[in-house]
């Protein structure tokens, strides 16, 4: 890092202060009593059937409003006209299940999918969420959609200890708290014609329900309720990443969209992640699959080469020969095609292509906005969890999310 302009960082300490006083007024305000908001959250998509447990007789009702009592454990199913409850059947397009004060066991007895085929980490075979809220069974195609209608704070507090260690710092545990809730009511405001918000992956948050919820995380998610961070009082698109391993990366690079505080810092502040360096490879045949499923043209692949770099030092571009002739893609549709998990990033090097392509590479996750390890360094640096919000978030403010107005979206 001798190369790195170290005066953003400077500035950064110089306004701790101001910064803790800042955010004890932010707390001041975020202590009043709040109308409740519930946030809707895709658990599962296209699900044949499904297993849901209360701690008493479960209260069903149909899209008309009917309602019926049935007993503490239900097996749904999909029927070409509705659903199939205990064996009895419902025509109706939409279920809506109330369990009570203590929310809703759901088991998926198969794997449930995505609406782009791959699996819901909530809905996998034989998996179990236990939710707050409602449960909402919406038919779509061959199966239904498993939505979670939740409070907002309630949510948030599923999102935490999903995303990062609930024994991590308080001061990050309440930013990630404050990057949640802002996320979600981003995504909320630009939803009414969804039939949800958020999904509970890493396609939006990771979210499972009550599990992980301790003592720390209702600390930082009731310290910061209804805090989230704005632009222009509008709530922002508050991006997060595990490791960006140097500077955090411009939007416009990775989604080729303008948001104005979505802009590169440094952050070498995630030295300690165990995903700031990496080395992965994979079949050039699965990439060349993949790539046709996902309706690119490609034959057989020769080579594969870095064309142009991001400004943090990221793969912004590549060149593909191929039997069929050249094919460039974004550094994000290889990560795409390959794997998330398997490119963890697009700082990478190309260290050999054979049968194998062979990568090493830094940091993982888009990069853009908080990087999450760097946040917790931060954090235990000393750093309140308001300046570490505004330092990932360039030209933003904190304010109570009762006082905003709605984002208005770059263009596509």
């Amino acid at each position: 890092f001798d190369k790195m302009d170290f005066s953003p960082v400077k500035q950064l300490r110089g306004g701790v202060r101001r910064a803790i006083v800042a955010g004890a007024c932010l707390l001041g305000l975020s202590s009043g009593a709040e109308a409740a908001q519930s946030i809707r959250v895709l658990l599962s998509a296209d699900v044949p059937r499904l297993e849901v447990r209360a701690d008493r007789p479960l209260w069903v009702t149909d899209a008309k409003g009917h309602g019926q009592a049935m007993r503490a454990s239900v097996q749904v199913a999909a029927t070409e006209t509705g659903f199939l409850l205990n064996g009895v059947r419902m025509q109706t397009e939409q279920l809506t299940l109330h369990g009570g004060e203590q929310g809703l066991t759901l088991t998926f007895p198969r794997p449930a999918r995505k609406p782009n085929g791959a699996a819901v980490s909530s809905g996998d075979s034989g998996a179990g969420i236990s939710v707050s809220g409602l449960v909402h069974l919406v038919r779509r195609g061959k199966g239904f959609l498993v939505i979670n209608r939740v409070d907002l704070e309630e949510y948030v507090k599923g999102v935490v200890p999903a995303e990062v260690s609930s024994t991590w710092h308080p001061e990050m545990l309440k930013a990630q708290a404050v990057a949640a809730r802002t996320y979600a009511l981003y995504q909320q405001m630009l939803s009414a014609t969804r039939d949800y918000d958020v999904a509970a992956t890493v396609q939006d948050q990771v979210y499972r329900g009550k599990q992980g919820i301790d003592a720390g995380i209702l600390r930082a998610v009731e310290d910061t309720r209804g805090l989230v961070v704005t632009y222009e009082d509008a709530p922002i698109y508050a991006a997060f990443s595990s490791t960006a391993a140097g500077l955090t990366e411009d939007a416009m690079n990775v989604w080729s969209k303008e948001y104005p505080y979505l802009k590169g810092v440094e952050c070498p502040f995630d030295l300690t992640s165990p995903y700031y360096q990496w080395k992965s490879s994979f079949k050039v045949d699965m990439l060349e699959q993949n790539l046709r499923q996902q309706g690119f043209s490609v034959g057989t692949i020769a080579t594969m080469t870095p064309l142009s770099f991001s400004r943090g030092g990221r793969v912004a571009t590549l060149r593909i020969l191929h039997s069929g002739g050249e094919l460039v893609l974004r550094g994000e549709e290889l990560r795409k095609a390959v794997g998330y998990t398997i490119i963890p990033s697009t700082q990478f090097a190309i260290e050999s292509i054979g049968r194998d392509v062979v990568l090493s590479g830094f940091g993982a996750g888009h990069a853009v906005g908080m990087c999450q390890w760097g946040a917790k360094e931060l954090a235990e640096l000393g750093y309140p969890f308001s300046t570490i919000l505004r330092y990932y978030y360039p030209g933003t403010e904190l304010q109570n999310m009762s006082l905003t107005k709605p984002p208005t979206p770059p263009p596509s």
